[in-house]
């Protein structure tokens, strides 16, 4: 599959074939939808909860005698129809954690992939390499590439000169090869991969990373 190809100065030097997998209907859509549901459930922390009448302080006694008060009747001060008293199906700490098992992750992985260079969404620099360590340095060369859009950038290791420079345009994140899964391929409107970041992310999902220029 092609995908536009860039010098470390932002000039485009035409496209270059990249073996990233081809996926035929449907296949891996379901997997794709899977993995990011499971991904978005284990974010939440599972914390939420409320006390049940035997937690809440207050006395056991029964409040008042059984007839001749002209109030309803009751057994105790912790019921959940009192003010201050237990409540009754309210949230426990819980684990919303999903499983996904390897093969599906890598299904997923890959669909996601193809479907966003399929799009045009994903680019790709040779490496990034900056005069100074300079935002506006940063700027002016995200600007010739991809001048609109929440940007994502893919490198196997991030020098500390592209940190500096790149950590204060709020419209980028930085995530290294390794660590990129398909719900960040989900997430943004366009990819940034470094030479080496697109090879590693294609040998993650058993394709050969073979490039040549047209």
């Amino acid at each position: 599959m092609k995908l536009r190809y860039y010098t470390p100065d932002g000039a485009s030097s035409g496209e270059k074939d990249y073996k990233i997998p081809v996926f035929e209907g449907d296949k891996g859509v379901q997997a794709l939808r899977q993995v990011v549901i499971a991904f978005q459930a284990n974010q939440r922390q599972g914390n939420a909860s409320t006390k049940l009448r035997s937690e809440v302080s207050g006395s056991g006694k029964k409040p008042h005698r059984q007839k001749g008060t002209g109030s309803a009747r009751a057994g105790s001060r912790r019921s959940p129809i009192w003010r201050g008293g237990g409540v009754v199906h309210g949230p426990r700490p819980r684990d919303f954690g999903h499983k996904i098992n390897k093969k599906m992750k890598s299904l997923a992985f890959g669909r996601a992939l193809f479907e966003r260079a399929s799009e045009g969404d994903i680019e790709v620099i040779q490496q990034f390499e900056l005069p100074e360590a300079k935002t506006r340095h940063f700027n002016n060369l995200l600007q010739k590439m991809l001048p609109e859009g929440n940007v994502l950038l893919v490198d196997d290791n991030f020098s500390d000169d592209t940190i500096m420079a790149a950590r204060n345009i709020s419209r980028i994140l930085m995530t290294d090869a390794a660590s990129l899964n398909p719900y960040d391929l989900c997430l943004f409107d366009k990819f940034l991969f470094t030479e080496s970041g697109i090879e590693t992310v294609i040998s993650r999902v058993g394709g050969p990373s073979s490039s040549s220029s047209s």
